[in-house]
């Protein structure tokens, strides 16, 4: 028996020791996974919550996962954040927004990032959640195919296939708006 086998168990009989341990092991994972997603730290600690809270429901009702604790979470974290942007109207500010503060002093190269990480956030909001799903667990989170594939409980060769049609799309999206500013 695997020590994340004996650590679900002990979990399913609630010892709070053992959930301690998979939040301190998990938490910052997760929301790293959601600030990435949402640009909001705010909305990131929320989906921290709401992922435990769930999980510990999915517990109770004596659910859950039985394997791949780590995978579980995070699908519980993507679920929330697709949730999240469906309840939100779609997004009307340009990709080009102005989203720094002017007052901060900080140097070129840190401004520019952050607008081009606030460009690809917004970005991928435009594909299609399994899209997003595999595009940041892939490149931001520095999952491997086989290890996504199983976490999205699809064949190999499906997670390539996303990752092929997101990488395009966003491709696409971000060429574009640069374009659009290069006109302006």
């Amino acid at each position: 028996m695997s020590d994340e086998t004996r650590l679900l168990e002990r979990a399913r009989r609630f010892e709070e020791q053992a959930l301690e341990e998979i939040y301190d092991s998990y938490s910052s994972d997760i929301y790293r996974y959601s600030m990435r997603l949402l640009g909001d730290q705010d909305l990131a600690e929320e989906s921290v919550a709401e992922t435990f809270s769930r999980f510990l429901i999915a517990l109770k009702n004596s659910g859950g996962p039985n394997e791949n604790l780590r995978a579980y979470l995070y699908r519980i974290a993507h679920n929330w954040v697709t949730d999240y942007y469906r309840r939100q109207p779609p997004p009307s500010e340009s990709l080009t927004t102005d989203v720094v503060d002017r007052r901060q002093k900080e140097p070129d190269q840190i401004v520019i990032e952050n607008i081009e990480a606030q460009e690809v956030r917004q970005a991928l909001r435009y594909l299609t959640p399994g899209q997003q799903q595999v595009v940041v667990l892939k490149f931001l989170e520095g999952w491997r195919n086989d290890q996504i594939a199983k976490e999205m409980d699809l064949p190999v060769g499906a997670v390539k296939s996303l990752q092929h049609r997101g990488l395009k799309s966003l491709k696409r999206i971000l060429v574009g708006r640069n374009e659009e500013r290069v006109d302006e």
